[in-house]
Parts: C-alpha cells; sequence; structure tokens
C-alpha cells in the first residue's frame, strides 16, 4: 500500500478536519471552527451528507470548498417563524441582538429562536436557521486521514477525544 493511498479518504479511514463557512455573496466568513472535528468515512457523517460525499477520494492535507444551498439543508425561510413583540413584555436578560432564547409552542415543542432586531418599543426573534436563504461556501482543511481503530469503527469518531473539554 502506497502513502497517499493510506491519507487518502474511503470508507474506514478516521479523519480530523477544520472548516469555515462562507457567505458566496458577501465573502464575509460566518463560521469558523478551528479545532479539529473527527469522524470515521462510512461510518457517519460530518457536517451535511453532501459534504461527507465531497470528501470521498480527497488527501490529508487538501482544502476542499465546496457550494451549499443552505435551503436544501434547512428548508426555506419561513416567515411565520418571525416573531415581534413590545420589548416590555419580555424579560430584560432576553432584550439584546444576537441572544439565543428557547420558545415553547402549544403543543409542548422546544424552538430556538435568535433576538435579530430591537427598534423603539419592538423585538423580533426569528427561528429560522441564520444561514437559511443563504449559499455558502464551505472551506474544509483535511488535517489527518489515517485507518480507524475498531473501536472507533463502532462509535464512528475517536473514542478518546473528550467533546467536553
Amino acid at each position: 500500500m502506497t502513502e497517499t493511498s493510506t491519507s487518502t479518504i474511503t470508507d474506514g479511514k478516521y479523519v480530523e478536519l477544520t472548516y469555515l463557512v462562507r457567505d458566496s455573496k458577501t465573502g464575509d466568513v460566518l463560521t469558523e471552527i478551528s479545532r479539529p472535528l473527527n469522524y470515521v468515512h462510512g461510518v457517519n457523517e460530518i457536517l451535511t451528507p453532501t459534504i461527507t460525499c465531497e470528501l470521498e477520494g480527497k488527501t490529508q492535507g487538501a482544502r476542499v470548498d465546496l457550494l451549499v444551498d443552505c435551503n436544501e439543508l434547512y428548508g426555506p425561510r419561513d416567515e411565520s417563524l418571525v416573531i415581534t413583540e413590545k420589548v416590555a413584555v419580555v424579560p430584560r436578560e432576553y432584550r439584546q441582538v444576537g441572544t439565543r432564547i428557547l420558545m415553547e409552542n402549544t403543543l409542548g415543542q422546544m424552538k430556538s429562536f435568535l433576538v435579530t432586531k430591537i427598534e423603539g418599543d419592538k423585538i423580533t426573534f426569528d427561528g429560522n436557521n441564520p444561514l437559511c436563504g443563504r449559499e455558502v461556501i464551505y472551506q474544509v482543511k483535511i488535517l489527518l486521514v489515517r485507518d480507524a481503530t475498531a473501536e472507533e469503527m463502532e462509535v464512528g469518531r475517536n473514542v478518546e477525544a473528550d467533546p467536553g473539554a
């Protein structure tokens, strides 16, 4: 087996990567993950099925840029998830743009909303994913590719990594 084949992403390979997400229109960085994520290719997926599929055959050290239509991931924007209230009825700790709040509907289901705007005596919450309606570019950097251990194959990721660390 050559060195190239051992560092190529195929089923059963343990993969570590970092990524950032850019808005395809503005080029603005929307998210950047610099702490490596890991998975076992063919056992589980990372990020999205499309990205996992595109990583197949790529090698350690490569950067892969992928254009992703977030409507395919999160569905189209749903304007019924945009709620405007009077600021006075909202607890003070939620009165800041960028704050996340969990709300419960009449069926007892929880949904995360983001405070997106405060104007005058009105505050707006949006339950849509912030990437909804956007085309983004995932820039994935493949840091490590190696054969997965039997234990990693079973759980689909590094078993020694402490997710809370």
